[in-house]
């Protein structure tokens, strides 16, 4: 496996890792494991709809988190609650800024958990979509350090060094459920199968 250029923190030896999805994290994972990092796997995203999709992924992330021996921990399914958020911002694109205040929405309670874990640093999966704004993640995660703060945002391209080809073999390896949009209802009319 090719060694992305990433730019680890003085001393980070655990990072609470918010995970859209078990292929999207699985790269992510391993290289974590891989430099001595332990990864604490934190699945919330209320964006996902319907309710049979978000079970699927959950159950994905947590097979994988399983079967490598990761802690796991299970954010709570509120998708009214999110789409009150999101109000007003239905129709926006993708990278558009309904994105951006899912990213802000996901990235608070990550750090605030990150937080009452007594875990430093947190970091996403999704900077390694390339479906996604890295810049849009990363001041939604900035902004969400500055609100606890005491936890930092590990701003990372997960996109580059083979990790997106690592990726996909583990997808193949683990026989994941490979979903084929963000996961809200908003984007489903924007995929591309």
């Amino acid at each position: 496996m090719k060694q992305p250029p990433i730019t680890v923190p003085e001393g980070l030896r655990q990072v609470l890792l918010h995970a859209c999805c078990a292929p999207c994290s699985s790269a992510i994972v391993e290289w974590l494991v891989a430099h001595e990092i332990e990864p604490v796997i934190y699945y919330y995203n209320p964006n996902i709809y319907p309710q049979e999709e978000y079970e699927t992924r959950k159950n994905e992330s947590k097979r994988h988190a399983e079967s490598l021996g990761l802690r796991w921990i299970d954010g709570d399914y509120d998708h009214r609650q999110w789409l009150e958020a999101m109000k007003g911002l239905e129709q926006e694109p993708e990278r558009g800024a309904r994105c951006e205040r899912c990213f802000a929405c996901r990235l608070i309670k990550t750090a605030e958990v990150a937080k009452a874990e007594g875990i430093p640093y947190f970091a996403t999966t999704l900077a390694s979509s390339r479906w996604k704004s890295l810049e849009q993640i990363e001041r939604a995660g900035t902004w969400a350090a500055q609100q606890t703060g005491s936890v930092q945002f590990w701003a990372q391209n997960w996109r580059k060094g083979g990790l997106q080809q690592r990726r996909n073999e583990l997808l193949r390896q683990y026989q994941f459920y490979n979903q084929r949009y963000c996961g809200c209802e908003f984007s489903m009319p924007q995929r591309e199968d």
